[in-house]
């Protein structure tokens, strides 16, 4: 494993621990970080999200994030031993819901073909 995947994993596993432990907001209960990727020069870092629900609770959730930024990252800072803390930008991750959206699909699909297997032996 590499540095910067031991730095995405850290700064993912911390901020996992503060939205859930440290804020008291009720719009980040259904919150769960996802993934992080952040920049080899360790300024900037995409923390990506999902959230139980979507529409109205995405963008509840996305506004909670952006609002609690600072505190987040100086948690982080205060928590990790690396030299300087990134800047965190908050990212709806869709992969949840686009492989949720798939999976229905190929059910459709199967469903299908077993009614027509059914339908071609009667």
């Amino acid at each position: 494993m590499s540095r910067m995947d031991k730095v995405n994993n850290q700064i993912k596993r911390e901020i996992s621990i503060i939205i859930q432990q440290e804020l008291s907001d009720p719009r980040m209960m259904f919150i769960s970080i996802t993934n992080v990727d952040v920049s080899p020069d360790l300024n900037n870092a995409k923390v990506y999200f999902s959230v139980l629900g979507e529409g109205q609770s995405v963008a509840d959730a996305q506004k909670s994030l952006n609002g609690a930024r600072g505190a987040i990252r100086r948690s982080v800072s205060r928590r990790m031993s690396i030299r300087h803390t990134p800047e965190l930008n908050f990212v709806h991750d869709r992969s949840l819901t686009y492989g949720s959206e798939i999976e229905e699909t190929l059910k459709e699909i199967y469903d299908d073909q077993e009614k027509n297997s059914t339908d071609n032996q009667a």
